[in-house]
């Protein structure tokens, strides 16, 4: 299925993100919808892109696609909304953590298909991360469709939906988990002496540097590490200092307490 108009419900930091990125990739802004209640957003999207912007039933009714870019918690009320006007056929992309697609299919009419997104935020500089996964009623063109849409802003993978959980704490936080490093490492050059932006400077463009040659080179990771640590030098004297920390085990810790979080929000959905 090529679908002609694509919906956008909830206009966030990441219905924005999917937006811009929409039409970065040459999607015609008459082809696209924006379901946002509040009026001065609406405002601010339509001068900002051109873009239509209508009720959310308006937009469920009027589309093909549907990206469902609302918090878990308001899910199930959208759902509410705009089930009396899907059909089958038509494809929900839902971007919420820990909502299933049997959450949504339980609330939809037979035969629409939903297909489960994951992304992350450097969605906004089209270098997002998507795990997608199909529902029930989903067929390849869907998946596909899904695919297109999320590949606006960045790299998407297709993974069984058991995985979402560990996915939403992988990849999903997972940039919250970088920046805190990244916070960690700057405030640890202030100590040393060096000025705020200077080791600011340092930090980001060594992080930047890294994963590029992470994605570059498709060397593991413990191969570009003992790259960098010389017998009895100065990185394996910092990194001693991490792994008497436990720093290894904390980041196990903390993506487990993530995915169990994801998994605490499908149950109360």
């Amino acid at each position: 299925m090529t679908s002609n108009q694509t919906a956008i419900i909830g206009a966030g930091v990441m219905g924005e993100t999917l937006l811009s990125g929409l039409v970065r990739a040459g999607r015609r802004v008459d082809n696209l919808l924006v379901g946002e209640k509040r009026a001065d957003r609406a405002a601010e999207l339509v001068e900002r892109y051109g873009v239509a912007v209508v009720s959310n039933v308006e937009a469920a009714t009027k589309a093909d696609t549907v990206a469902l870019v609302v918090k878990p918690q308001d899910m199930g009320d959208l759902l509410d909304e705009i089930a009396p006007v899907l059909r089958p056929g038509q494809l929900l992309v839902s971007i919420a953590a820990g909502i299933t697609t049997a959450f949504i299919e339980s609330r939809v009419p037979e035969g629409v298909a939903v297909v489960r997104v994951m992304p992350n935020t450097p969605a906004l500089v089209d270098e997002g991360m998507t795990a997608i996964s199909p529902g029930s009623h989903c067929d390849d063109a869907h998946l596909a469709e899904a695919e297109g849409l999320m590949a606006s802003v960045g790299k998407v993978l297709r993974i069984p939906e058991r995985q979402q959980d560990a996915v939403t704490a992988i990849s999903g936080s997972g940039p919250a988990y970088i920046f805190f490093v990244v916070e960690s490492m700057i405030e640890a050059g202030v100590h040393l002496g060096l000025p705020r932006a200077t080791a600011t400077d340092l930090v980001v463009q060594t992080v930047v540097g890294s994963a590029k040659m992470l994605r570059e080179t498709g060397t593991h990771p413990v191969v570009l590490r003992e790259q960098v640590t010389s017998p009895a030098g100065t990185t394996a004297a910092a990194l001693r200092e991490l792994e008497i920390h436990k720093v290894r085990a904390a980041f196990l810790a903390a993506m487990e307490a993530a995915r169990d979080r994801s998994r605490e929000l499908a149950e109360g959905s």
